[in-house]
């Protein structure tokens, strides 16, 4: 009896692979990192046969994990970041690695060389641009299109197709050319409701006229919950399955993780609620059914992208776990920022609150700016600012700086959820998934510094467990997205704000804001 399924989550530093049986139970989880060439900091840049060796080993190591038969697999589902795929024969990739001639044909969704191509596009504006937020943000597929149709003109001619990193796992698995809903609505600027379609007038005025056809997107993408078929013999047999098994459009990565989160709220909860994804980035996302329309600095209204009959808007920071990481890295007492080194900094920051209290890192404080700024500036060009270092490089003051970085994120939050708020959208609480959700330092000064009461699924594989919804759904488990997340969800822990701790963050709030505009003067001055 085919009753389990398996769900694949390809992030920004590893592949994560999870076994699931009917009841949304996660029997067994695998990961296997993944390759990023990182040369400066715009560049971004992975491997796609690097990314589908790790998919492979770990759902095999997986499956071996659950003692789970591959006969007893109904379907896998996919989600991924929104990176791009360049597919072959290609004679020169987009960079080779100088040790071992590593290929890398994938540009990662933190790529940001294509900002001169998001100031064309969004001088352009319409109802594409209108959905990004009023500037098409450089992590999209547009701009990174575009880049490559001008600066590398010898991919744009010899691919065989583009495509997004969950629609070409889905390619790889089963020989099938479709792209889902998730992904083209989402990214590629393709519009659904009353202006369903690829926009070709924007496409002719961008200068790319021939994207559509050259990289054979379909006139309709897929919707989440159906099948595109199932497993060629090839990919079975890499993963450790067999042809029975039947395979789910991708999805957006936080996508996965909205639908986990919120797939399985009564109708009236989920319009009160948000989810919030938080890992190398940070994604805060409203479903709703009606009533959301276009606004400045927050991407969508994007129909059906993660829940049919809902339109997906979110609002975001681009650097998230990956700043608290380059803290670690940059300062002389840091080094790789491995799980053993990160529980010695949270141990020592909970020990030093408790002896200093609120004021433990002052007077350090960070706009976390460091690779532009989604959600409210939608400034891709944004800066990071930190203040108030000194020359002290002990391990303590890595602590102090790691600490109050989290506190600028914290910040950064807490202005999204205002400019939501600017939106007619403001939340009862946060649901909350992503690796930040696995750190109850940055779980309970998320709660503290928005007010919101924080949701953390006791199962804290959301985005893994939204991509096994879908397989279900696909497989003909649940009739329905809606059904299958009903069925599937868990418990999960409440965690309350602590008022006397908010009203100390209030201050940092304020300085935060100060900052922001200090940064605006510099920047004037230029």
């Amino acid at each position: 009896m085919r009753d389990h399924l398996v769900a694949v989550d390809i992030g920004s530093a590893s592949a994560r692979a999870g076994i699931f049986d009917r009841s949304g139970a996660l029997i067994a989880r695998e990961a296997r990192p993944i390759l990023l060439n990182r040369p400066d900091g715009l560049r971004a840049e992975h491997a796609s046969e690097d990314l589908w060796k790790a998919v492979t080993e770990s759902v095999r190591a997986a499956l071996h994990a659950a003692r789970i038969s591959r006969e007893r697999i109904a379907a896998i589902g996919f989600d991924a970041t929104c990176s791009l795929v360049i597919e072959g024969p290609l004679d020169t990739p987009l960079s080779e690695d100088a040790g071992d001639g590593t290929r890398f044909d994938t540009i990662s969704w933190m790529d940001h060389r294509a900002l001169a191509e998001t100031a064309t596009l969004s001088s352009l504006g319409g109802p594409a641009i209108e959905r990004a937020g009023g500037r098409i943000s450089p992590e999209m597929a547009l701009p990174k299109l575009l880049w490559l149709k001008r600066n590398r003109p010898d991919l744009w001619k010899s691919t065989s197709g583009i495509y997004d990193l969950a629609d070409a796992m889905t390619f790889r698995a089963t020989g099938k050319t479709g792209r889902s809903i998730s992904t083209l609505a989402s990214k590629w600027g393709y519009g659904t409701g009353e202006g369903t379609g690829w926009p070709g007038a924007f496409l002719r005025a961008a200068g790319l006229e021939d994207m559509v056809e050259r990289l054979g997107l379909p006139e309709r993408p897929m919707p989440l919950g159906t099948a595109l078929g199932p497993l060629t013999a090839e990919a079975a047999a890499a993963l450790d399955l067999d042809t029975g098994c039947m395979v789910a459009p991708g999805m957006i990565d936080a996508y996965a993780g909205a639908l986990g989160l919120l797939g399985g709220l009564a109708e009236e909860e989920i319009a009160r609620r948000a989810a919030l994804v938080a890992g190398t980035s940070t994604c805060l996302i409203f479903l709703q059914k009606e009533g959301l329309s276009a606004e400045e600095s927050l991407w969508g209204p994007f129909p059906d992208v993660a829940l049919p009959g809902h339109a997906l808007i979110e609002g975001g920071q681009s650097a998230a776990g990956s700043l608290l990481d380059h803290v670690v890295r940059m300062h002389a007492a840091g080094g790789s920022p491995e799980p053993t080194l990160l529980r010695r900094i949270a141990e020592h920051v909970n020990t030093r609150l408790a002896e200093v209290g609120p004021d433990y890192g002052l007077p350090i404080q960070v706009l976390p700016d460091f690779h532009g700024n989604r959600s409210p500036a939608a400034d891709p060009l944004a800066t990071g600012v930190i203040s108030g270092l000194s020359l002290d490089t002990s391990f303590d003051s890595l602590c102090r700086l790691y600490w109050r970085t989290a506190v600028g994120l914290a910040c950064g939050l807490r202005q999204i959820l205002e400019r939501f708020g600017e939106a007619g959208l403001e939340p009862d609480c946060l649901h909350l998934a992503g690796g930040h959700a696995q750190n109850p330092l940055l779980v309970q000064l998320y709660a503290d510094m928005t007010g919101k009461k924080m949701i953390v699924p006791k199962m804290r594989e959301a985005i893994l467990l939204g991509s096994a919804i879908n397989a279900a759904t696909a497989a003909g488990l649940y009739p329905t997205l809606g059904d299958a997340a009903r069925a599937m969800g868990g418990e999960a822990l409440a965690l309350l704000p602590d008022a006397a701790r908010k009203a100390r963050l209030d201050r940092d709030y304020e300085r935060h804001l100060m900052m922001i505009r200090h940064r605006r003067e510099l920047s004037a001055s230029l």
